[in-house]
């Protein structure tokens, strides 16, 4: 019997936790503009579909807006259709800012049942995590701050 995993990253961000959590609750229409080459989205009431242009096995992704805690600056989603699903039975994650200096610090975690013995852990999500939350946060600030 398969058991559930799960992954964690702690990223720190320049940006302060509002600005932050503002670039993540706007991201339907801020990521496309701000990773054109990785995004386009669109959204659907608690539904946000992902089509990634810059990844060679995921193209597209249907994730349901599971909770959001405004004032903890958490969010959790589910991935409920796509490409990822091939590999996972199951796929939850988790996203929370908070303050942390003149920036934030970002946890991100995402819990998985993997379909077949031989998939290997979505560390590729995790090391995308590490690598593009830091530049969310540069490019967030600018894009919110309109320069």
């Amino acid at each position: 019997m398969a058991s559930t995993c799960k992954l964690e990253v702690e990223v720190e961000v320049k940006s302060s936790a509002d600005k932050f959590w503002e670039s993540i609750r706007d991201s339907t229409t801020l990521f496309p503009k701000i990773f054109p080459e990785q995004y386009k989205i669109s959204r659907d009431g608690n539904y946000r579909i992902l089509f990634f242009t810059g990844m060679p096995i995921v193209k597209v992704s249907k994730e349901k807006i599971d909770a959001v805690d405004e004032a903890n600056k958490a969010v959790a989603y589910s991935v409920i259709e796509g490409d990822l699903l091939n590999f996972y039975k199951n796929f939850n994650a988790n996203l929370q800012v908070t303050p942390k200096g003149d920036g934030s610090l970002v946890k991100w975690s995402c819990e998985f049942e993997k379909a077949r013995e031989e998939v290997p852990d979505p560390n590729l999500i995790q090391e995308f995590a590490v690598k593009e939350l830091p530049r969310l946060g540069c490019l967030s600030s600018q894009a919110i701050d309109g320069n």
